[in-house]
């Protein structure tokens, strides 16, 4: 028997979503995707080693969506702009079946919608975000 696509903790995870934005963010980012209309803005500040010190979101999402926000917003802050570029393509490579579960805490709730490709843009759009914003606030192309 398959497990439920919305099983309780992602549905509790909904609830963790952090709603609001930074008042100055070094950068920021947009994702949007183009199957279900989901989108995430991430807004980053950098602290002076060059790690997340503090992010802000606006989320408007599907619940995948909001608990994947969640999940990245519990455990951004210390995070360089090159573990979330590797957290980011770690979660691309399992989500189509090509690679391990990204070392992310928490990510292993998705495991149900590993067969939902057409889920997939929206679970990543938080991590693609988070990723180039840290990546402009760096300094550097996302």
């Amino acid at each position: 028997m398959n497990a439920p696509l919305y099983n309780e903790r992602i549905l509790r995870l909904t609830t963790e979503v952090p709603d609001r934005r930074l008042a100055a963010p070094m950068a920021s980012s947009e994702k949007r995707s183009p199957v279900c209309g989901s989108r995430v803005t991430v807004d980053v500040n950098l602290d002076a080693s060059g790690r997340v010190g503090e992010i802000g979101m606006l989320v408007s999402a599907c619940a995948l969506g909001q608990a994947s926000s969640a999940l990245l917003a519990a455990h951004v802050v210390g995070r360089s702009p090159g573990e979330l570029a590797a957290a980011r393509d770690a979660l691309a490579a399992w989500l189509a079946g090509a690679g391990a579960p990204p070392d992310w805490p928490g990510l292993d709730v998705f495991a149900p919608a590993l067969s939902h490709t057409a889920r997939h843009p929206a679970i990543r759009l938080a991590f693609e975000a988070a990723a180039e914003a840290a990546a402009r606030a760096r300094g550097t192309a996302g």
